[in-house]
Formats: C-alpha cells, sequence, structure tokens
C-alpha cells in the first residue's frame, strides 16, 4: 500500500511538473477557417487570449467591396496616400508564399481584415510579444522553421506559437522590393506620428521581434486578430 501511494506521488510530481514547464508559447490550432472578401481562406491560431490568423491577409478588396489599387510602378507606390497593395516582386506567384504587400494607409482604412477582424494593433503585437517571453525570444517562437523560406540559420526557431510567421522582405517607400529570406515586416494599426506607423520585424540571424517605426508607404505583410 505504501509503495503504491508513492508511485501515485511520483507521477503526480511528474504531472505537474509537465505542466509548470510548458512553453509560455502553447497554442490552439483552430479547424475552422476564415474567409476573405476574395474568398482567400486562413487558417486561425489561439495563442494566450487572443486568436490571430495563421498566415497573412492576402486580400485585394476592402471588406466593403472596395478594390485596392494594385500599384507596380514605383512612381506611383511612392506617391500613394490612399490604400495600395502589391505581392512581392509584383509577382501573383508570390501571394500564396507571403500574402500581399500593403502600405499603412490600406491597414488605416479599418476595412482591411474580414468582418470581425482587424489589423493587429501595437499593443495586440505588444500582448503576444510578453506572453510569448519577451521581445529577446518571442521572434523564434513566431518564426516557421527550417530554411525553406528562411535564409540560414534561422536561429533559435521553433514556431512553438503555430504563428509561422514568413521572411515577406518589404517594399521601400521608394519602391524596391528587398529582404526577401531575411526578414519579415508587418504593420500595426496604430499611428506613430503623421507621416509614420509602427510595426513588428522578425530576422533569420536571432531569436528577436523587433518594435520600429516607419514611414507610411513602405510596403509590409499584415496580420489580422479577432475582435472582442
Amino acid at each position: 500500500m505504501k509503495k503504491s501511494k508513492k508511485i501515485f506521488r511520483i507521477i503526480l510530481n511528474v504531472l505537474i511538473l509537465s505542466l509548470v514547464i510548458l512553453p509560455a508559447a502553447y497554442s490552439q490550432q483552430k479547424s475552422v477557417k476564415i474567409q476573405d472578401i476574395d474568398r482567400n481562406q486562413y487558417s486561425t491560431v489561439v495563442i494566450g487570449q487572443q486568436e490571430w490568423m495563421g498566415e497573412n491577409l492576402k486580400v485585394t478588396k476592402l471588406n466593403d467591396g472596395t478594390e485596392i489599387p494594385f500599384l507596380q510602378e514605383n512612381g506611383k507606390w511612392v506617391k500613394a496616400t490612399t490604400p495600395a497593395y502589391t505581392w512581392y516582386d509584383n509577382e501573383v506567384n508570390n501571394k500564396e508564399k507571403y500574402g500581399a504587400i500593403y502600405n499603412w494607409y490600406a491597414v488605416a482604412s479599418g476595412k482591411l481584415c474580414p468582418e470581425g477582424w482587424r489589423a493587429a494593433t501595437d499593443d495586440d503585437w505588444e500582448i503576444l510579444t510578453n506572453h510569448l517571453g519577451g521581445a529577446d525570444v518571442a521572434g523564434g517562437k513566431l518564426k516557421e522553421t527550417g530554411t525553406e523560406h528562411w535564409d540560414s540559420p534561422n536561429s533559435n526557431a521553433s514556431n512553438e506559437s503555430m504563428f509561422t510567421a514568413l521572411p515577406g522582405g518589404y517594399r521601400w517607400s521608394r519602391g524596391k522590393f528587398v529582404e526577401e529570406g531575411m526578414n519579415g515586416y508587418w504593420w500595426t494599426g496604430t499611428e506613430c506620428s503623421d507621416t509614420h506607423a509602427w510595426s513588428r520585424t522578425v530576422n533569420a540571424g536571432n531569436s528577436k521581434i523587433y518594435r520600429t517605426f516607419f514611414i507610411k508607404s513602405k510596403g509590409f505583410s499584415v496580420r489580422c486578430i479577432k475582435e472582442k
């Protein structure tokens, strides 16, 4: 009888310990897909108390049906102060891989994401970062593993959050496309000034996530979060 109690206590302690050391990034992949106005479908993932799209946005219309201008020419991209999008290198073949690249004016419309969802704000990203253990390690927990898309070494990439961050690069305010494979950039829905807005960046060379502001005419990826 004493031996049985001892074994029970050992098992109980092991179970308690396993709960304590579960990664902070524990997440639940949702089986239900959501759909945008273009009928693109997206996986979703619950991370802490937040529900995120598990993929970058690739819609070409606002959720009221308004077409977002597709701006390929550098000069038009530079001058735009209204919503615009493109694909990396203006190549539609990059749509399924990285989603679309948007200027911040598309985010600022408030109609970029499907109904019931919104472009994640600076505060949303901060909550996510803190849940994953802070800015020094959150990037690794967000990144897709391996080097199929990320440049080597893709340091400390675990994707334990199931966010599957990809290195879609960005479009300069001057129109040039750069840093595919090296960095992933995401707009937040939060303005920093009349000319700049907050963003997040993750890098192939480390496990960090960077909070930075950029001029609104740059082109970044977008992730949507479910409204509460």
